[in-house]
């Protein structure tokens, strides 16, 4: 019997950048959108607080674009503040890109495995499921799972009694599969 797990998001990341006023590293994103019209065009930030001195940075999303090329209905989650929208948007490699910040996803998903019921058995099929891109070590997911620890899955890996298509070591965050013999 396949057992499905799921990586869910609990909050929005913490955002790495370099804060131009204290020099921390780490902002927190409450999912407000800044909108500033130019005649027929747009700016569009999505604003971020250093998380030491408050400072607001903005994360560029949309710079100088025709106001008739964006969709009514973005313009109005912009407007709205739309928290899911600011989640889809930090997943975007270009937004990441042009705004040269990384993502830290400590303390910001969880892991449901559906209950303790499969503890106990001898085999075990495992298909983890991402619910957002979220860069996971697998053996911390398999630890945190299967209430190992993670040494005891490394030596598990180590002797083949867990295995998967996708590599263990590192980090992963698209769907898996694996399979556990105690």
């Amino acid at each position: 019997m396949l057992n499905t797990w799921v990586v869910a998001p609990t909050c929005l990341p913490t955002v790495i950048r370099r804060c131009h006023a204290c020099a921390f590293e780490r902002f927190r994103v409450d999912g407000k959108f800044r909108v500033n019209a130019h005649h027929k065009v747009l700016d569009v930030w999505l604003l971020a607080l250093c998380s030491t001195c408050g400072a607001t940075t903005k994360l560029t999303i949309l710079e100088r674009v025709n106001v008739r090329s964006v969709r009514p209905g973005l313009l109005d989650r912009l407007h709205d503040n739309d928290a899911a929208l600011a989640a889809e948007l930090l997943q975007d490699p270009e937004v990441r890109r042009r705004n040269r910040i990384a993502l830290d996803w400590e303390g910001a998903w969880s892991l449901d495995t559906g209950g303790s019921d499969h503890r106990d058995r001898e085999v075990i099929d495992v298909a983890v499921r991402f619910a957002a891109r979220i860069p996971v070590r697998p053996v911390r997911l398999i630890a945190d799972g299967c209430g190992l620890s993670r040494a005891e899955v490394e030596r598990l890996i180590g002797d083949g009694k867990i295995v998967s298509a996708v590599r263990l070591s590192g980090r992963v965050s698209g769907d898996f599969t694996f399979t556990l013999k105690r």
